[in-house]
Order: structure tokens, then sequence, then C-alpha cells
């Protein structure tokens, strides 16, 4: 009997791992051409500098996509929009620090109004851009975990009879795979995380790295419908429909709540989900 394959789950910090990586480039290439002036400033610390802004910039904006994603799966708002808001609300403190940095070590002198909006639309350009970058370079469906190789069990000594032969084995499936065998396989949602999907199984939940729409592809023929941008359901999970106001939520168990996105209620409706 062959073992099962150990399932992969990537760990949060290699993305951050990553990401980082990319900002290194990012400032490197911003202080070499030397956008908005900079080029005055030598090249070393030129270097140094848009590397500081770099990483200070995915301190600020990266949690920015947390908000984004609670609000998309809480109040059923577009992504794209809840982007545009959350880039433009940290713009703002990613302004005083970058002038707080460029002040430095002389006191702070803070510029007048049309100033201050002009530094706004500066960072607001690197800014907006860098986060369009992230948003549009989502990583695909993580590897294949790496089988076990088989362990041969020895033949009895006496075996009269000849074993039966063995049944073809199942195609790997990537989502399963990366499951904790404990979760059991009857998954009643996906949720998307950011960066990740939330596999939902009746038992609990983990994070595997990959796209929702490959995650959805994966489930075969199971019967369900991806309801939000950020949920996919399974239609025998869903023991209740939830309204409040014009808001639609389905329930699930384990107390879990997807939200239906008002473009998908008609869908839903002639479904006869809801």
């Amino acid at each position: 009997m062959s073992q099962a394959a150990a399932p992969v789950t990537p760990h949060p910090l290699r993305q951050i791992l990553v990401d980082l990586g990319v900002m290194s480039v990012i400032g490197l290439f911003l202080g070499l051409i030397g956008p908005f002036g900079s080029d005055a400033i030598p090249l070393a610390p030129r270097l140094l500098s848009w590397l500081a802004f770099a990483y200070l910039g995915y301190a600020i904006y990266r949690p920015m996509g947390m908000v984004v994603t609670w609000a998309e799966r809480t109040l059923a708002l577009p992504r794209a929009g809840l982007w545009v808001a959350a880039v433009l609300v940290a713009t703002v403190p990613m302004s005083f620090a970058v002038q707080l940095l460029d002040s430095m070590p002389d006191p702070v002198l803070w510029p007048g109004l049309e100033m201050m909006m002009a530094h706004y639309s500066a960072v607001l350009v690197i800014g907006g851009g860098v986060t369009l970058l992230f948003n549009l370079l989502q990583p695909g469906r993580s590897p294949d975990a790496v089988p076990v190789p088989p362990a041969s069990a020895p033949p009895p000594a006496h075996d009269p009879v000849a074993p039966e032969p063995a049944p073809p084995a199942a195609p790997s499936n990537p989502l399963f795979e990366q499951l904790p065998a404990e979760l059991g396989s009857a998954i009643i949602a996906l949720e998307m995380e950011d960066h990740y999907v939330r596999v939902h199984t009746m038992l609990g939940s983990a994070l595997v790295l990959m796209r929702m729409r490959d995650a959805v592809a994966l489930l075969g023929d199971m019967e369900g419908m991806q309801v939000h941008r950020s949920w996919w359901v399974a239609r025998g999970a869903v023991e209740d429909v939830l309204r409040e106001g014009r808001n639609v939520r389905l329930k699930l168990p384990r107390g879990i709540e997807a939200p239906v996105a008002r473009a998908k209620l008609a869908e839903l409706r002639d479904a006869r989900w809801i």
C-alpha cells in the first residue's frame, strides 16, 4: 500500500519575503531613475532613500489588503472600488512619513496646502502604481506536493492465492492534497483571503496558496455556486438565508455566513437557492 502524500501548507512568511523582494527591486529601480527631482541627490543616498520609502510603503499599504478583503466579504462591496479608497487613505500617512524622512535630520518644516497636495499626488502615483502591480501579479496555485515514494510490502512467505490487482490510482488533486487529513474532504465553502483561498469543510478550515478560480475548477462536478467574488458555496451546505435590508447572507455549518453579491441574487432565485 502506498503512503499518502503529506499536505503542503505554504507559510505566510513566504509571501511576505516574496513581497519584500519585489519591493527591493522597485526601490532600486526608482533610485536609479530618480523620479520627482530626486536625481539631484547622489546615487548612494538616493538608492538608500528609495529603498526605505519602498519598505515603508509596504508596511503602510500592505495591511490595507486585509481591510479590503474584510469590507468586500462583510459589506458585499466591489473590490476595485475598495482598493481605490484604500490607496487614497493610505497615501495620507505615507505622505506625512515621506515629508518627515525628507526633512531629517533638520526640524520638520511643513509646506503650505498647495505643496502638500502636490506632494500627496506624487506619493499617490507611486503608491497606486505599486498597489496595482501587486494586484495584477496574483500568485498562481502552488506546486503540487512532492509524493512520498511508495513503500513496497514484502509478499507473504506462503500465499497460495494470487493477490487481486490494485485498483487504478485516482488522479491527484492539488486542492485536496494541501488540506490536512483531519479536515476531511466534505467541502462546504471556499473563501478568498488576499493571495490565499480558505477551504471550509464540515470539520474546520485551512488556507491554501491558490487562486479562487483554480480552486473552484478543482472541485469538479461538486454542486455549488460562486455567490460572491470572494465566496464559493456548496449547495447542500446552505442551512438558511439571512436578510438585512438589501444584504443577503447564506448561513452555513459551523456558524459560517457567506455574503451574496447583489448581482448574483437573480441567479440564486432562478436556481431556487433563495
